[in-house]
């Protein structure tokens, strides 16, 4: 799965000020980060709000991706969730022509045992018809599946990588240093991609490639020095995307780039008139 080495964009879901779709915001972004260098698309993942889209629009989302995309990236789709059996049967329904790998999340509120967490994607990777990427993200789930569960479930043909945002370094190395050869090990964390790159990692699934997919081709793809000096361009910008929840600050600053909107679904607000001046200071320079 080598086609899946370097920036995965966990792309956002453009919306218009009523909240539907703007598919045609969707398509200005897809062609912004293909052109900036970026080497994989995740389509409805987190960021992309998938979490208040219907079923219906996640198929029209996935649909106008691949339309756009036009073959011209490998595509990672967002698939997962707190009921296997409910997980299982998406499987069945769900058209794969076009679609790489499925990422999925760990198990979310039922706070599951590491036995429940290695059963749970077993059963997904057995009945699933592309490759499988997990995804380790506790502090959204609660619950962090440890290296020991990661290294077991990379014993699986069909479960090809893990996307580790623990934040944890040393359970990242736990992981790096057993894993199988051909099992990728995909940073969570933007501004741990080039830490994770030291110890064997494979690249990103980015937030904030988003907006600047040529900052993370050099750090995912430049020698030490032109990825160290990327990473750092990030530092002010980075942590105001997490301050009123993703993607919150992600698209006001896509708006600000002329990308798309800023509209987000609610829970979610738009940007706090005190966060959008944060990042527009924060955006000078990058």
């Amino acid at each position: 799965m080598l086609n899946l080495v370097g920036t995965g964009v966990a792309l956002i879901t453009p919306m218009n000020e009523d909240y539907t779709i703007d598919f045609d915001g969707l398509e200005k972004l897809i062609n912004h980060v293909i052109e900036g260098g970026a080497d994989y698309l995740v389509v409805q993942g987190t960021t992309g709000e998938s979490a208040t889209m219907t079923k219906d629009e996640k198929r029209k989302i996935l649909s106008a991706s691949l339309k756009i995309n036009a073959g011209r990236l490998p595509v990672v789709y967002g698939l997962g969730g707190n009921n296997t059996a409910a997980v299982l049967e998406e499987i069945k329904t769900t058209d794969f022509k076009g679609i790489d790998a499925i990422l999925s999340v760990c198990p979310y509120y039922n706070k599951p045992s590491q036995s429940g967490i290695i059963a749970h994607y077993q059963a997904i990777a057995d009945a699933c018809p592309v490759p499988v990427i997990l995804y380790n993200v506790p502090g959204r789930t609660v619950t962090n599946m440890t290296a020991a569960t990661t290294l077991e479930l990379a014993k699986h043909p069909n479960i090809i990588a893990m996307k580790e945002a623990s934040g944890n370094l040393e359970q990242c190395m736990a992981i790096a240093s057993s894993k199988p050869s051909d099992f990728l090990l995909i940073s969570g964390d933007d501004m741990l991609t080039l830490a994770m790159r030291s110890i064997g990692g494979s690249g990103v699934i980015s937030v904030l490639a988003n907006a600047y997919p040529a900052t993370f081709k050099s750090i995912c793809h430049g020698d030490f020095e032109t990825a160290r000096k990327a990473t750092f361009s990030l530092l002010d910008i980075n942590p105001l995307m997490y301050e009123e929840s993703n993607p919150v600050g992600l698209k006001f600053l896509m708006n600000e780039l002329g990308i798309c909107g800023d509209a987000v679904r609610l829970p979610l607000v738009k940007a706090s008139a005190s966060l959008q001046s944060k990042i527009k200071g924060a955006m000078i320079g990058i």
